[in-house]
């Protein structure tokens, strides 16, 4: 199999274990999908403990820690991608899929507790989710197979799925209004059209003149500064994590060049962009 993309990731499963082992790609892991198709036990995370069953589906990223405490067998598959994938150098159609992949992480990110575990909008989403586990667990892992457009492919539509559902709950107070408009800003957060006060009005069947005093009212905040707000949230994420430069990043937030980009993190986070970066770079 080209091993371009997939040196940086790694997918597991596991039939029916009564243990597992501490996993060496803890320390070097960005973001981890781990699904629980059966069994039962209880996960710690971060210090929680935290029930599990079967068709359940957890999210991890950098110094998330967990245990499994295993009541009965386990299966599960787990989709590691480690940190180099989005600092080492990709071109062409490589870091396009890459910058895509990015993209749905950091809805699902933004958008997830990441002590429980992720529902689901309906049976069929969870059941799509389970057989493209299959595909995907069976497709990297048989030698006979590993066929690198399948795996892009079915990987893509995992992270769309999740991303999808990120913001789900079946609880009344976090299905609100509000939650599924801010849920829509962050999963539409590209596209400026998309997060007009017109369209989100639209949306949401609310006057179009009155969709920004609502926000407010709801949230504390206007809807421009939080959308910067969440935009700024987004660019540290990719100073962070990512090669990109200052330039792919404010052209992919919408920012006007680098330079706004630059004055509009400092009037936020009180530090120049590129200057955050070369701390992160140290303390890593």
């Amino acid at each position: 199999m080209p091993r371009t993309i997939f040196e940086n990731i790694v997918i597991q499963h596991y039939a029916k274990s009564s243990s597992f082992e501490y996993c060496q790609y803890t320390t070097i892991r960005f973001f981890e999908i781990l699904l629980i198709e059966e069994g039962s036990g209880s996960l710690t995370i971060n210090g929680h403990r935290v029930p599990y069953a079967g068709n359940q589906l957890f999210i991890f990223v950098p110094n998330d820690m967990y245990t499994f405490y295993v009541d009965t067998p386990t299966s599960l598959s787990t989709i590691k991608f480690l940190n180099n994938l989005f600092i080492q150098p990709t071109v062409g159609s490589d870091r396009a899929e890459v910058n895509e992949w990015f993209k749905k992480i950091e809805i699902i990110l933004h958008s997830t507790a990441r002590t429980s575990n992720i529902e689901f909008r309906s049976p069929t989403e969870q059941n799509t989710l389970l057989s493209l586990f299959n595909v995907i667990c069976k497709e990297y892992n048989d030698s006979d197979l590993q066929s690198e457009l399948i795996i892009k492919n079915t990987l893509h539509s995992i992270l769309h799925i999740i991303a999808r559902n990120a913001g789900h709950s079946s609880s009344v107070e976090a299905s609100s209004q509000i939650q599924e408009m801010v849920n829509y800003i962050h999963y539409h957060i590209y596209d400026a059209e998309r997060i007009s006060n017109k369209t989100i009005a639209g949306e949401f069947h609310i006057a179009e003149n009155y969709i920004g005093q609502y926000f407010k009212k709801q949230m504390g905040i206007s809807l421009k500064k939080y959308i910067l707000s969440h935009k700024v949230k987004l660019a540290e994420t990719r100073l962070k994590y990512t090669d990109l430069t200052l330039s792919e990043i404010a052209a992919e937030l919408g920012f006007t060049d680098s330079s706004h980009l630059d004055k509009t993190f400092v009037s936020y986070k009180g530090i120049a962009a590129g200057a955050y970066r070369a701390q992160q770079k140290r303390v890593q």
